[in-house]
């Protein structure tokens, strides 16, 4: 394979070898019925497995029934829920060697609302909706029902719900963990200031407000020991008083500790007082200073939209791997056309073979 690209080189991630440096991040599809997969998800991941990324991550995935973001949530709190996903894992195998992770995520305050298309608004319990948990009883809109504070029992039982996802995630074969710690949900919550208000060993100091992202993490990190487990965060809150890089940082280096295998940066989603300077590549000196500070693999993500710009945040060693969201869902064959654009090639199964202009050489595994 064409290495002269440096988007198209390979990386390790722990012991998941991925081909080269293009990730498609998780991207909730809002299809699921009980937490357990459909047919749109075979459809879905299907069509992405055939991309030519290096890695693909399912989108948030609740380890319990209050923590999905909306009803249709995809779910691995159940073996039903594990016996769906692996169906569609194991189709998307039939056809793809690409490497599948998932995300493992609980909504916090931000959980119970309706689908995006129909609003994302929270339900109540009158329409389907159902009562919320969080470190404070703090909502995210003024309009929201205050959550329900969290007190340590709900706590472990919330932790022992990660570790049951992360065995049900190592059963069904996937090959790495992303626990999210971002955009304004449970873990995020309990890190920043702005929604963690709590007096006890959980809130307060900033080595208090990482312990429970912490313990998580560890237990996850410990549930999957054979398993690549890494870590989404949002690097700032966007609100000035709230979570930011410098925490970010120090975050990174007490998960460094606890064999951490990557790091997805991403910012934002906590609090509706968010300031965004939604420019290309925005996210990207997030990443840049936590890999230059800590040393562990990053992932930038973050309005990357042209193979040019991907390639250089690789090449000037910004990031290790650039994830490629909206773009990937509006082009199902970016790294194709990436590939192409740099001199690279990429994986497709013979089906494909004669699609692209230049003929087959685009493929590496394609016969001459």
């Amino acid at each position: 394979m064409n290495t002269m690209s440096k988007l198209f080189s390979p990386f390790t991630l722990s012991k998941l070898h991925l081909p080269n440096r293009i990730v498609i991040p998780p991207m909730c599809q809002y299809s699921a019925v009980d937490g357990n997969a459909t047919d749109w998800h075979t459809i879905h991941y299907g069509t992405l497995s055939h991309s030519g990324a290096g890695l693909l991550i399912i989108e948030a995935t609740a380890v319990l029934p209050e923590g999905r973001i909306s009803y249709a949530d995809l779910g691995l709190w159940s073996d039903q829920n594990a016996d769906a996903l692996k169906h569609v894992l194991d189709a998307v195998r039939k056809y793809s060697c690409m490497p599948v992770a998932i995300q493992l995520a609980h909504a916090g305050r931000k959980a119970s609302c309706d689908l995006a298309w129909e609003g994302g608004k929270q339900q109540g319990q009158e329409t389907g909706g159902w009562q919320t948990m969080a470190p404070s009883a703090l909502p995210f809109f003024d309009t929201d029902r205050a959550p329900q504070a969290l007190d340590d029992a709900s706590m472990q039982r919330i932790k022992q719900a990660w570790v049951s996802a992360a065995l049900r995630a190592q059963h069904i074969g996937l090959d790495a963990i992303e626990v999210h710690a971002a955009h304004g949900y449970l873990l995020h919550e309990f890190l920043s200031p702005l929604t963690n208000t709590r007096t006890d060993a959980y809130g307060g100091s900033l080595e208090n407000r990482m312990r429970f992202p912490l313990e998580v993490f560890k237990a996850v990190r410990k549930a999957a020991p054979e398993m690549t487990v890494g870590i989404r965060i949002s690097a700032s809150d966007w609100v000035a008083g709230g979570w930011d890089i410098e925490q970010s940082v120090a975050l990174a280096h007490e998960l460094k500790k606890h064999a951490c295998n990557f790091i997805h940066v991403s910012s934002g989603g906590l609090s509706p007082q968010q300031q965004v300077p939604l420019i290309p590549s925005y996210q990207v000196p997030f990443a840049e200073r936590i890999k230059r500070e800590t040393g562990l693999p990053t992932i930038a993500v973050g309005l990357i939209t042209e193979p040019e710009q991907a390639e250089s945040i690789i090449t000037e060693g910004r990031a290790d791997l650039v994830a490629v969201g909206r773009g990937m869902l509006y082009d199902p064959r970016w790294p194709w056309h990436a590939a192409a654009k740099l001199g690279a090639q990429v994986s497709a199964p013979p089906q494909f073979w004669r699609g692209p202009p230049a003929g087959p050489a685009l493929f590496g595994n394609a016969k001459s």
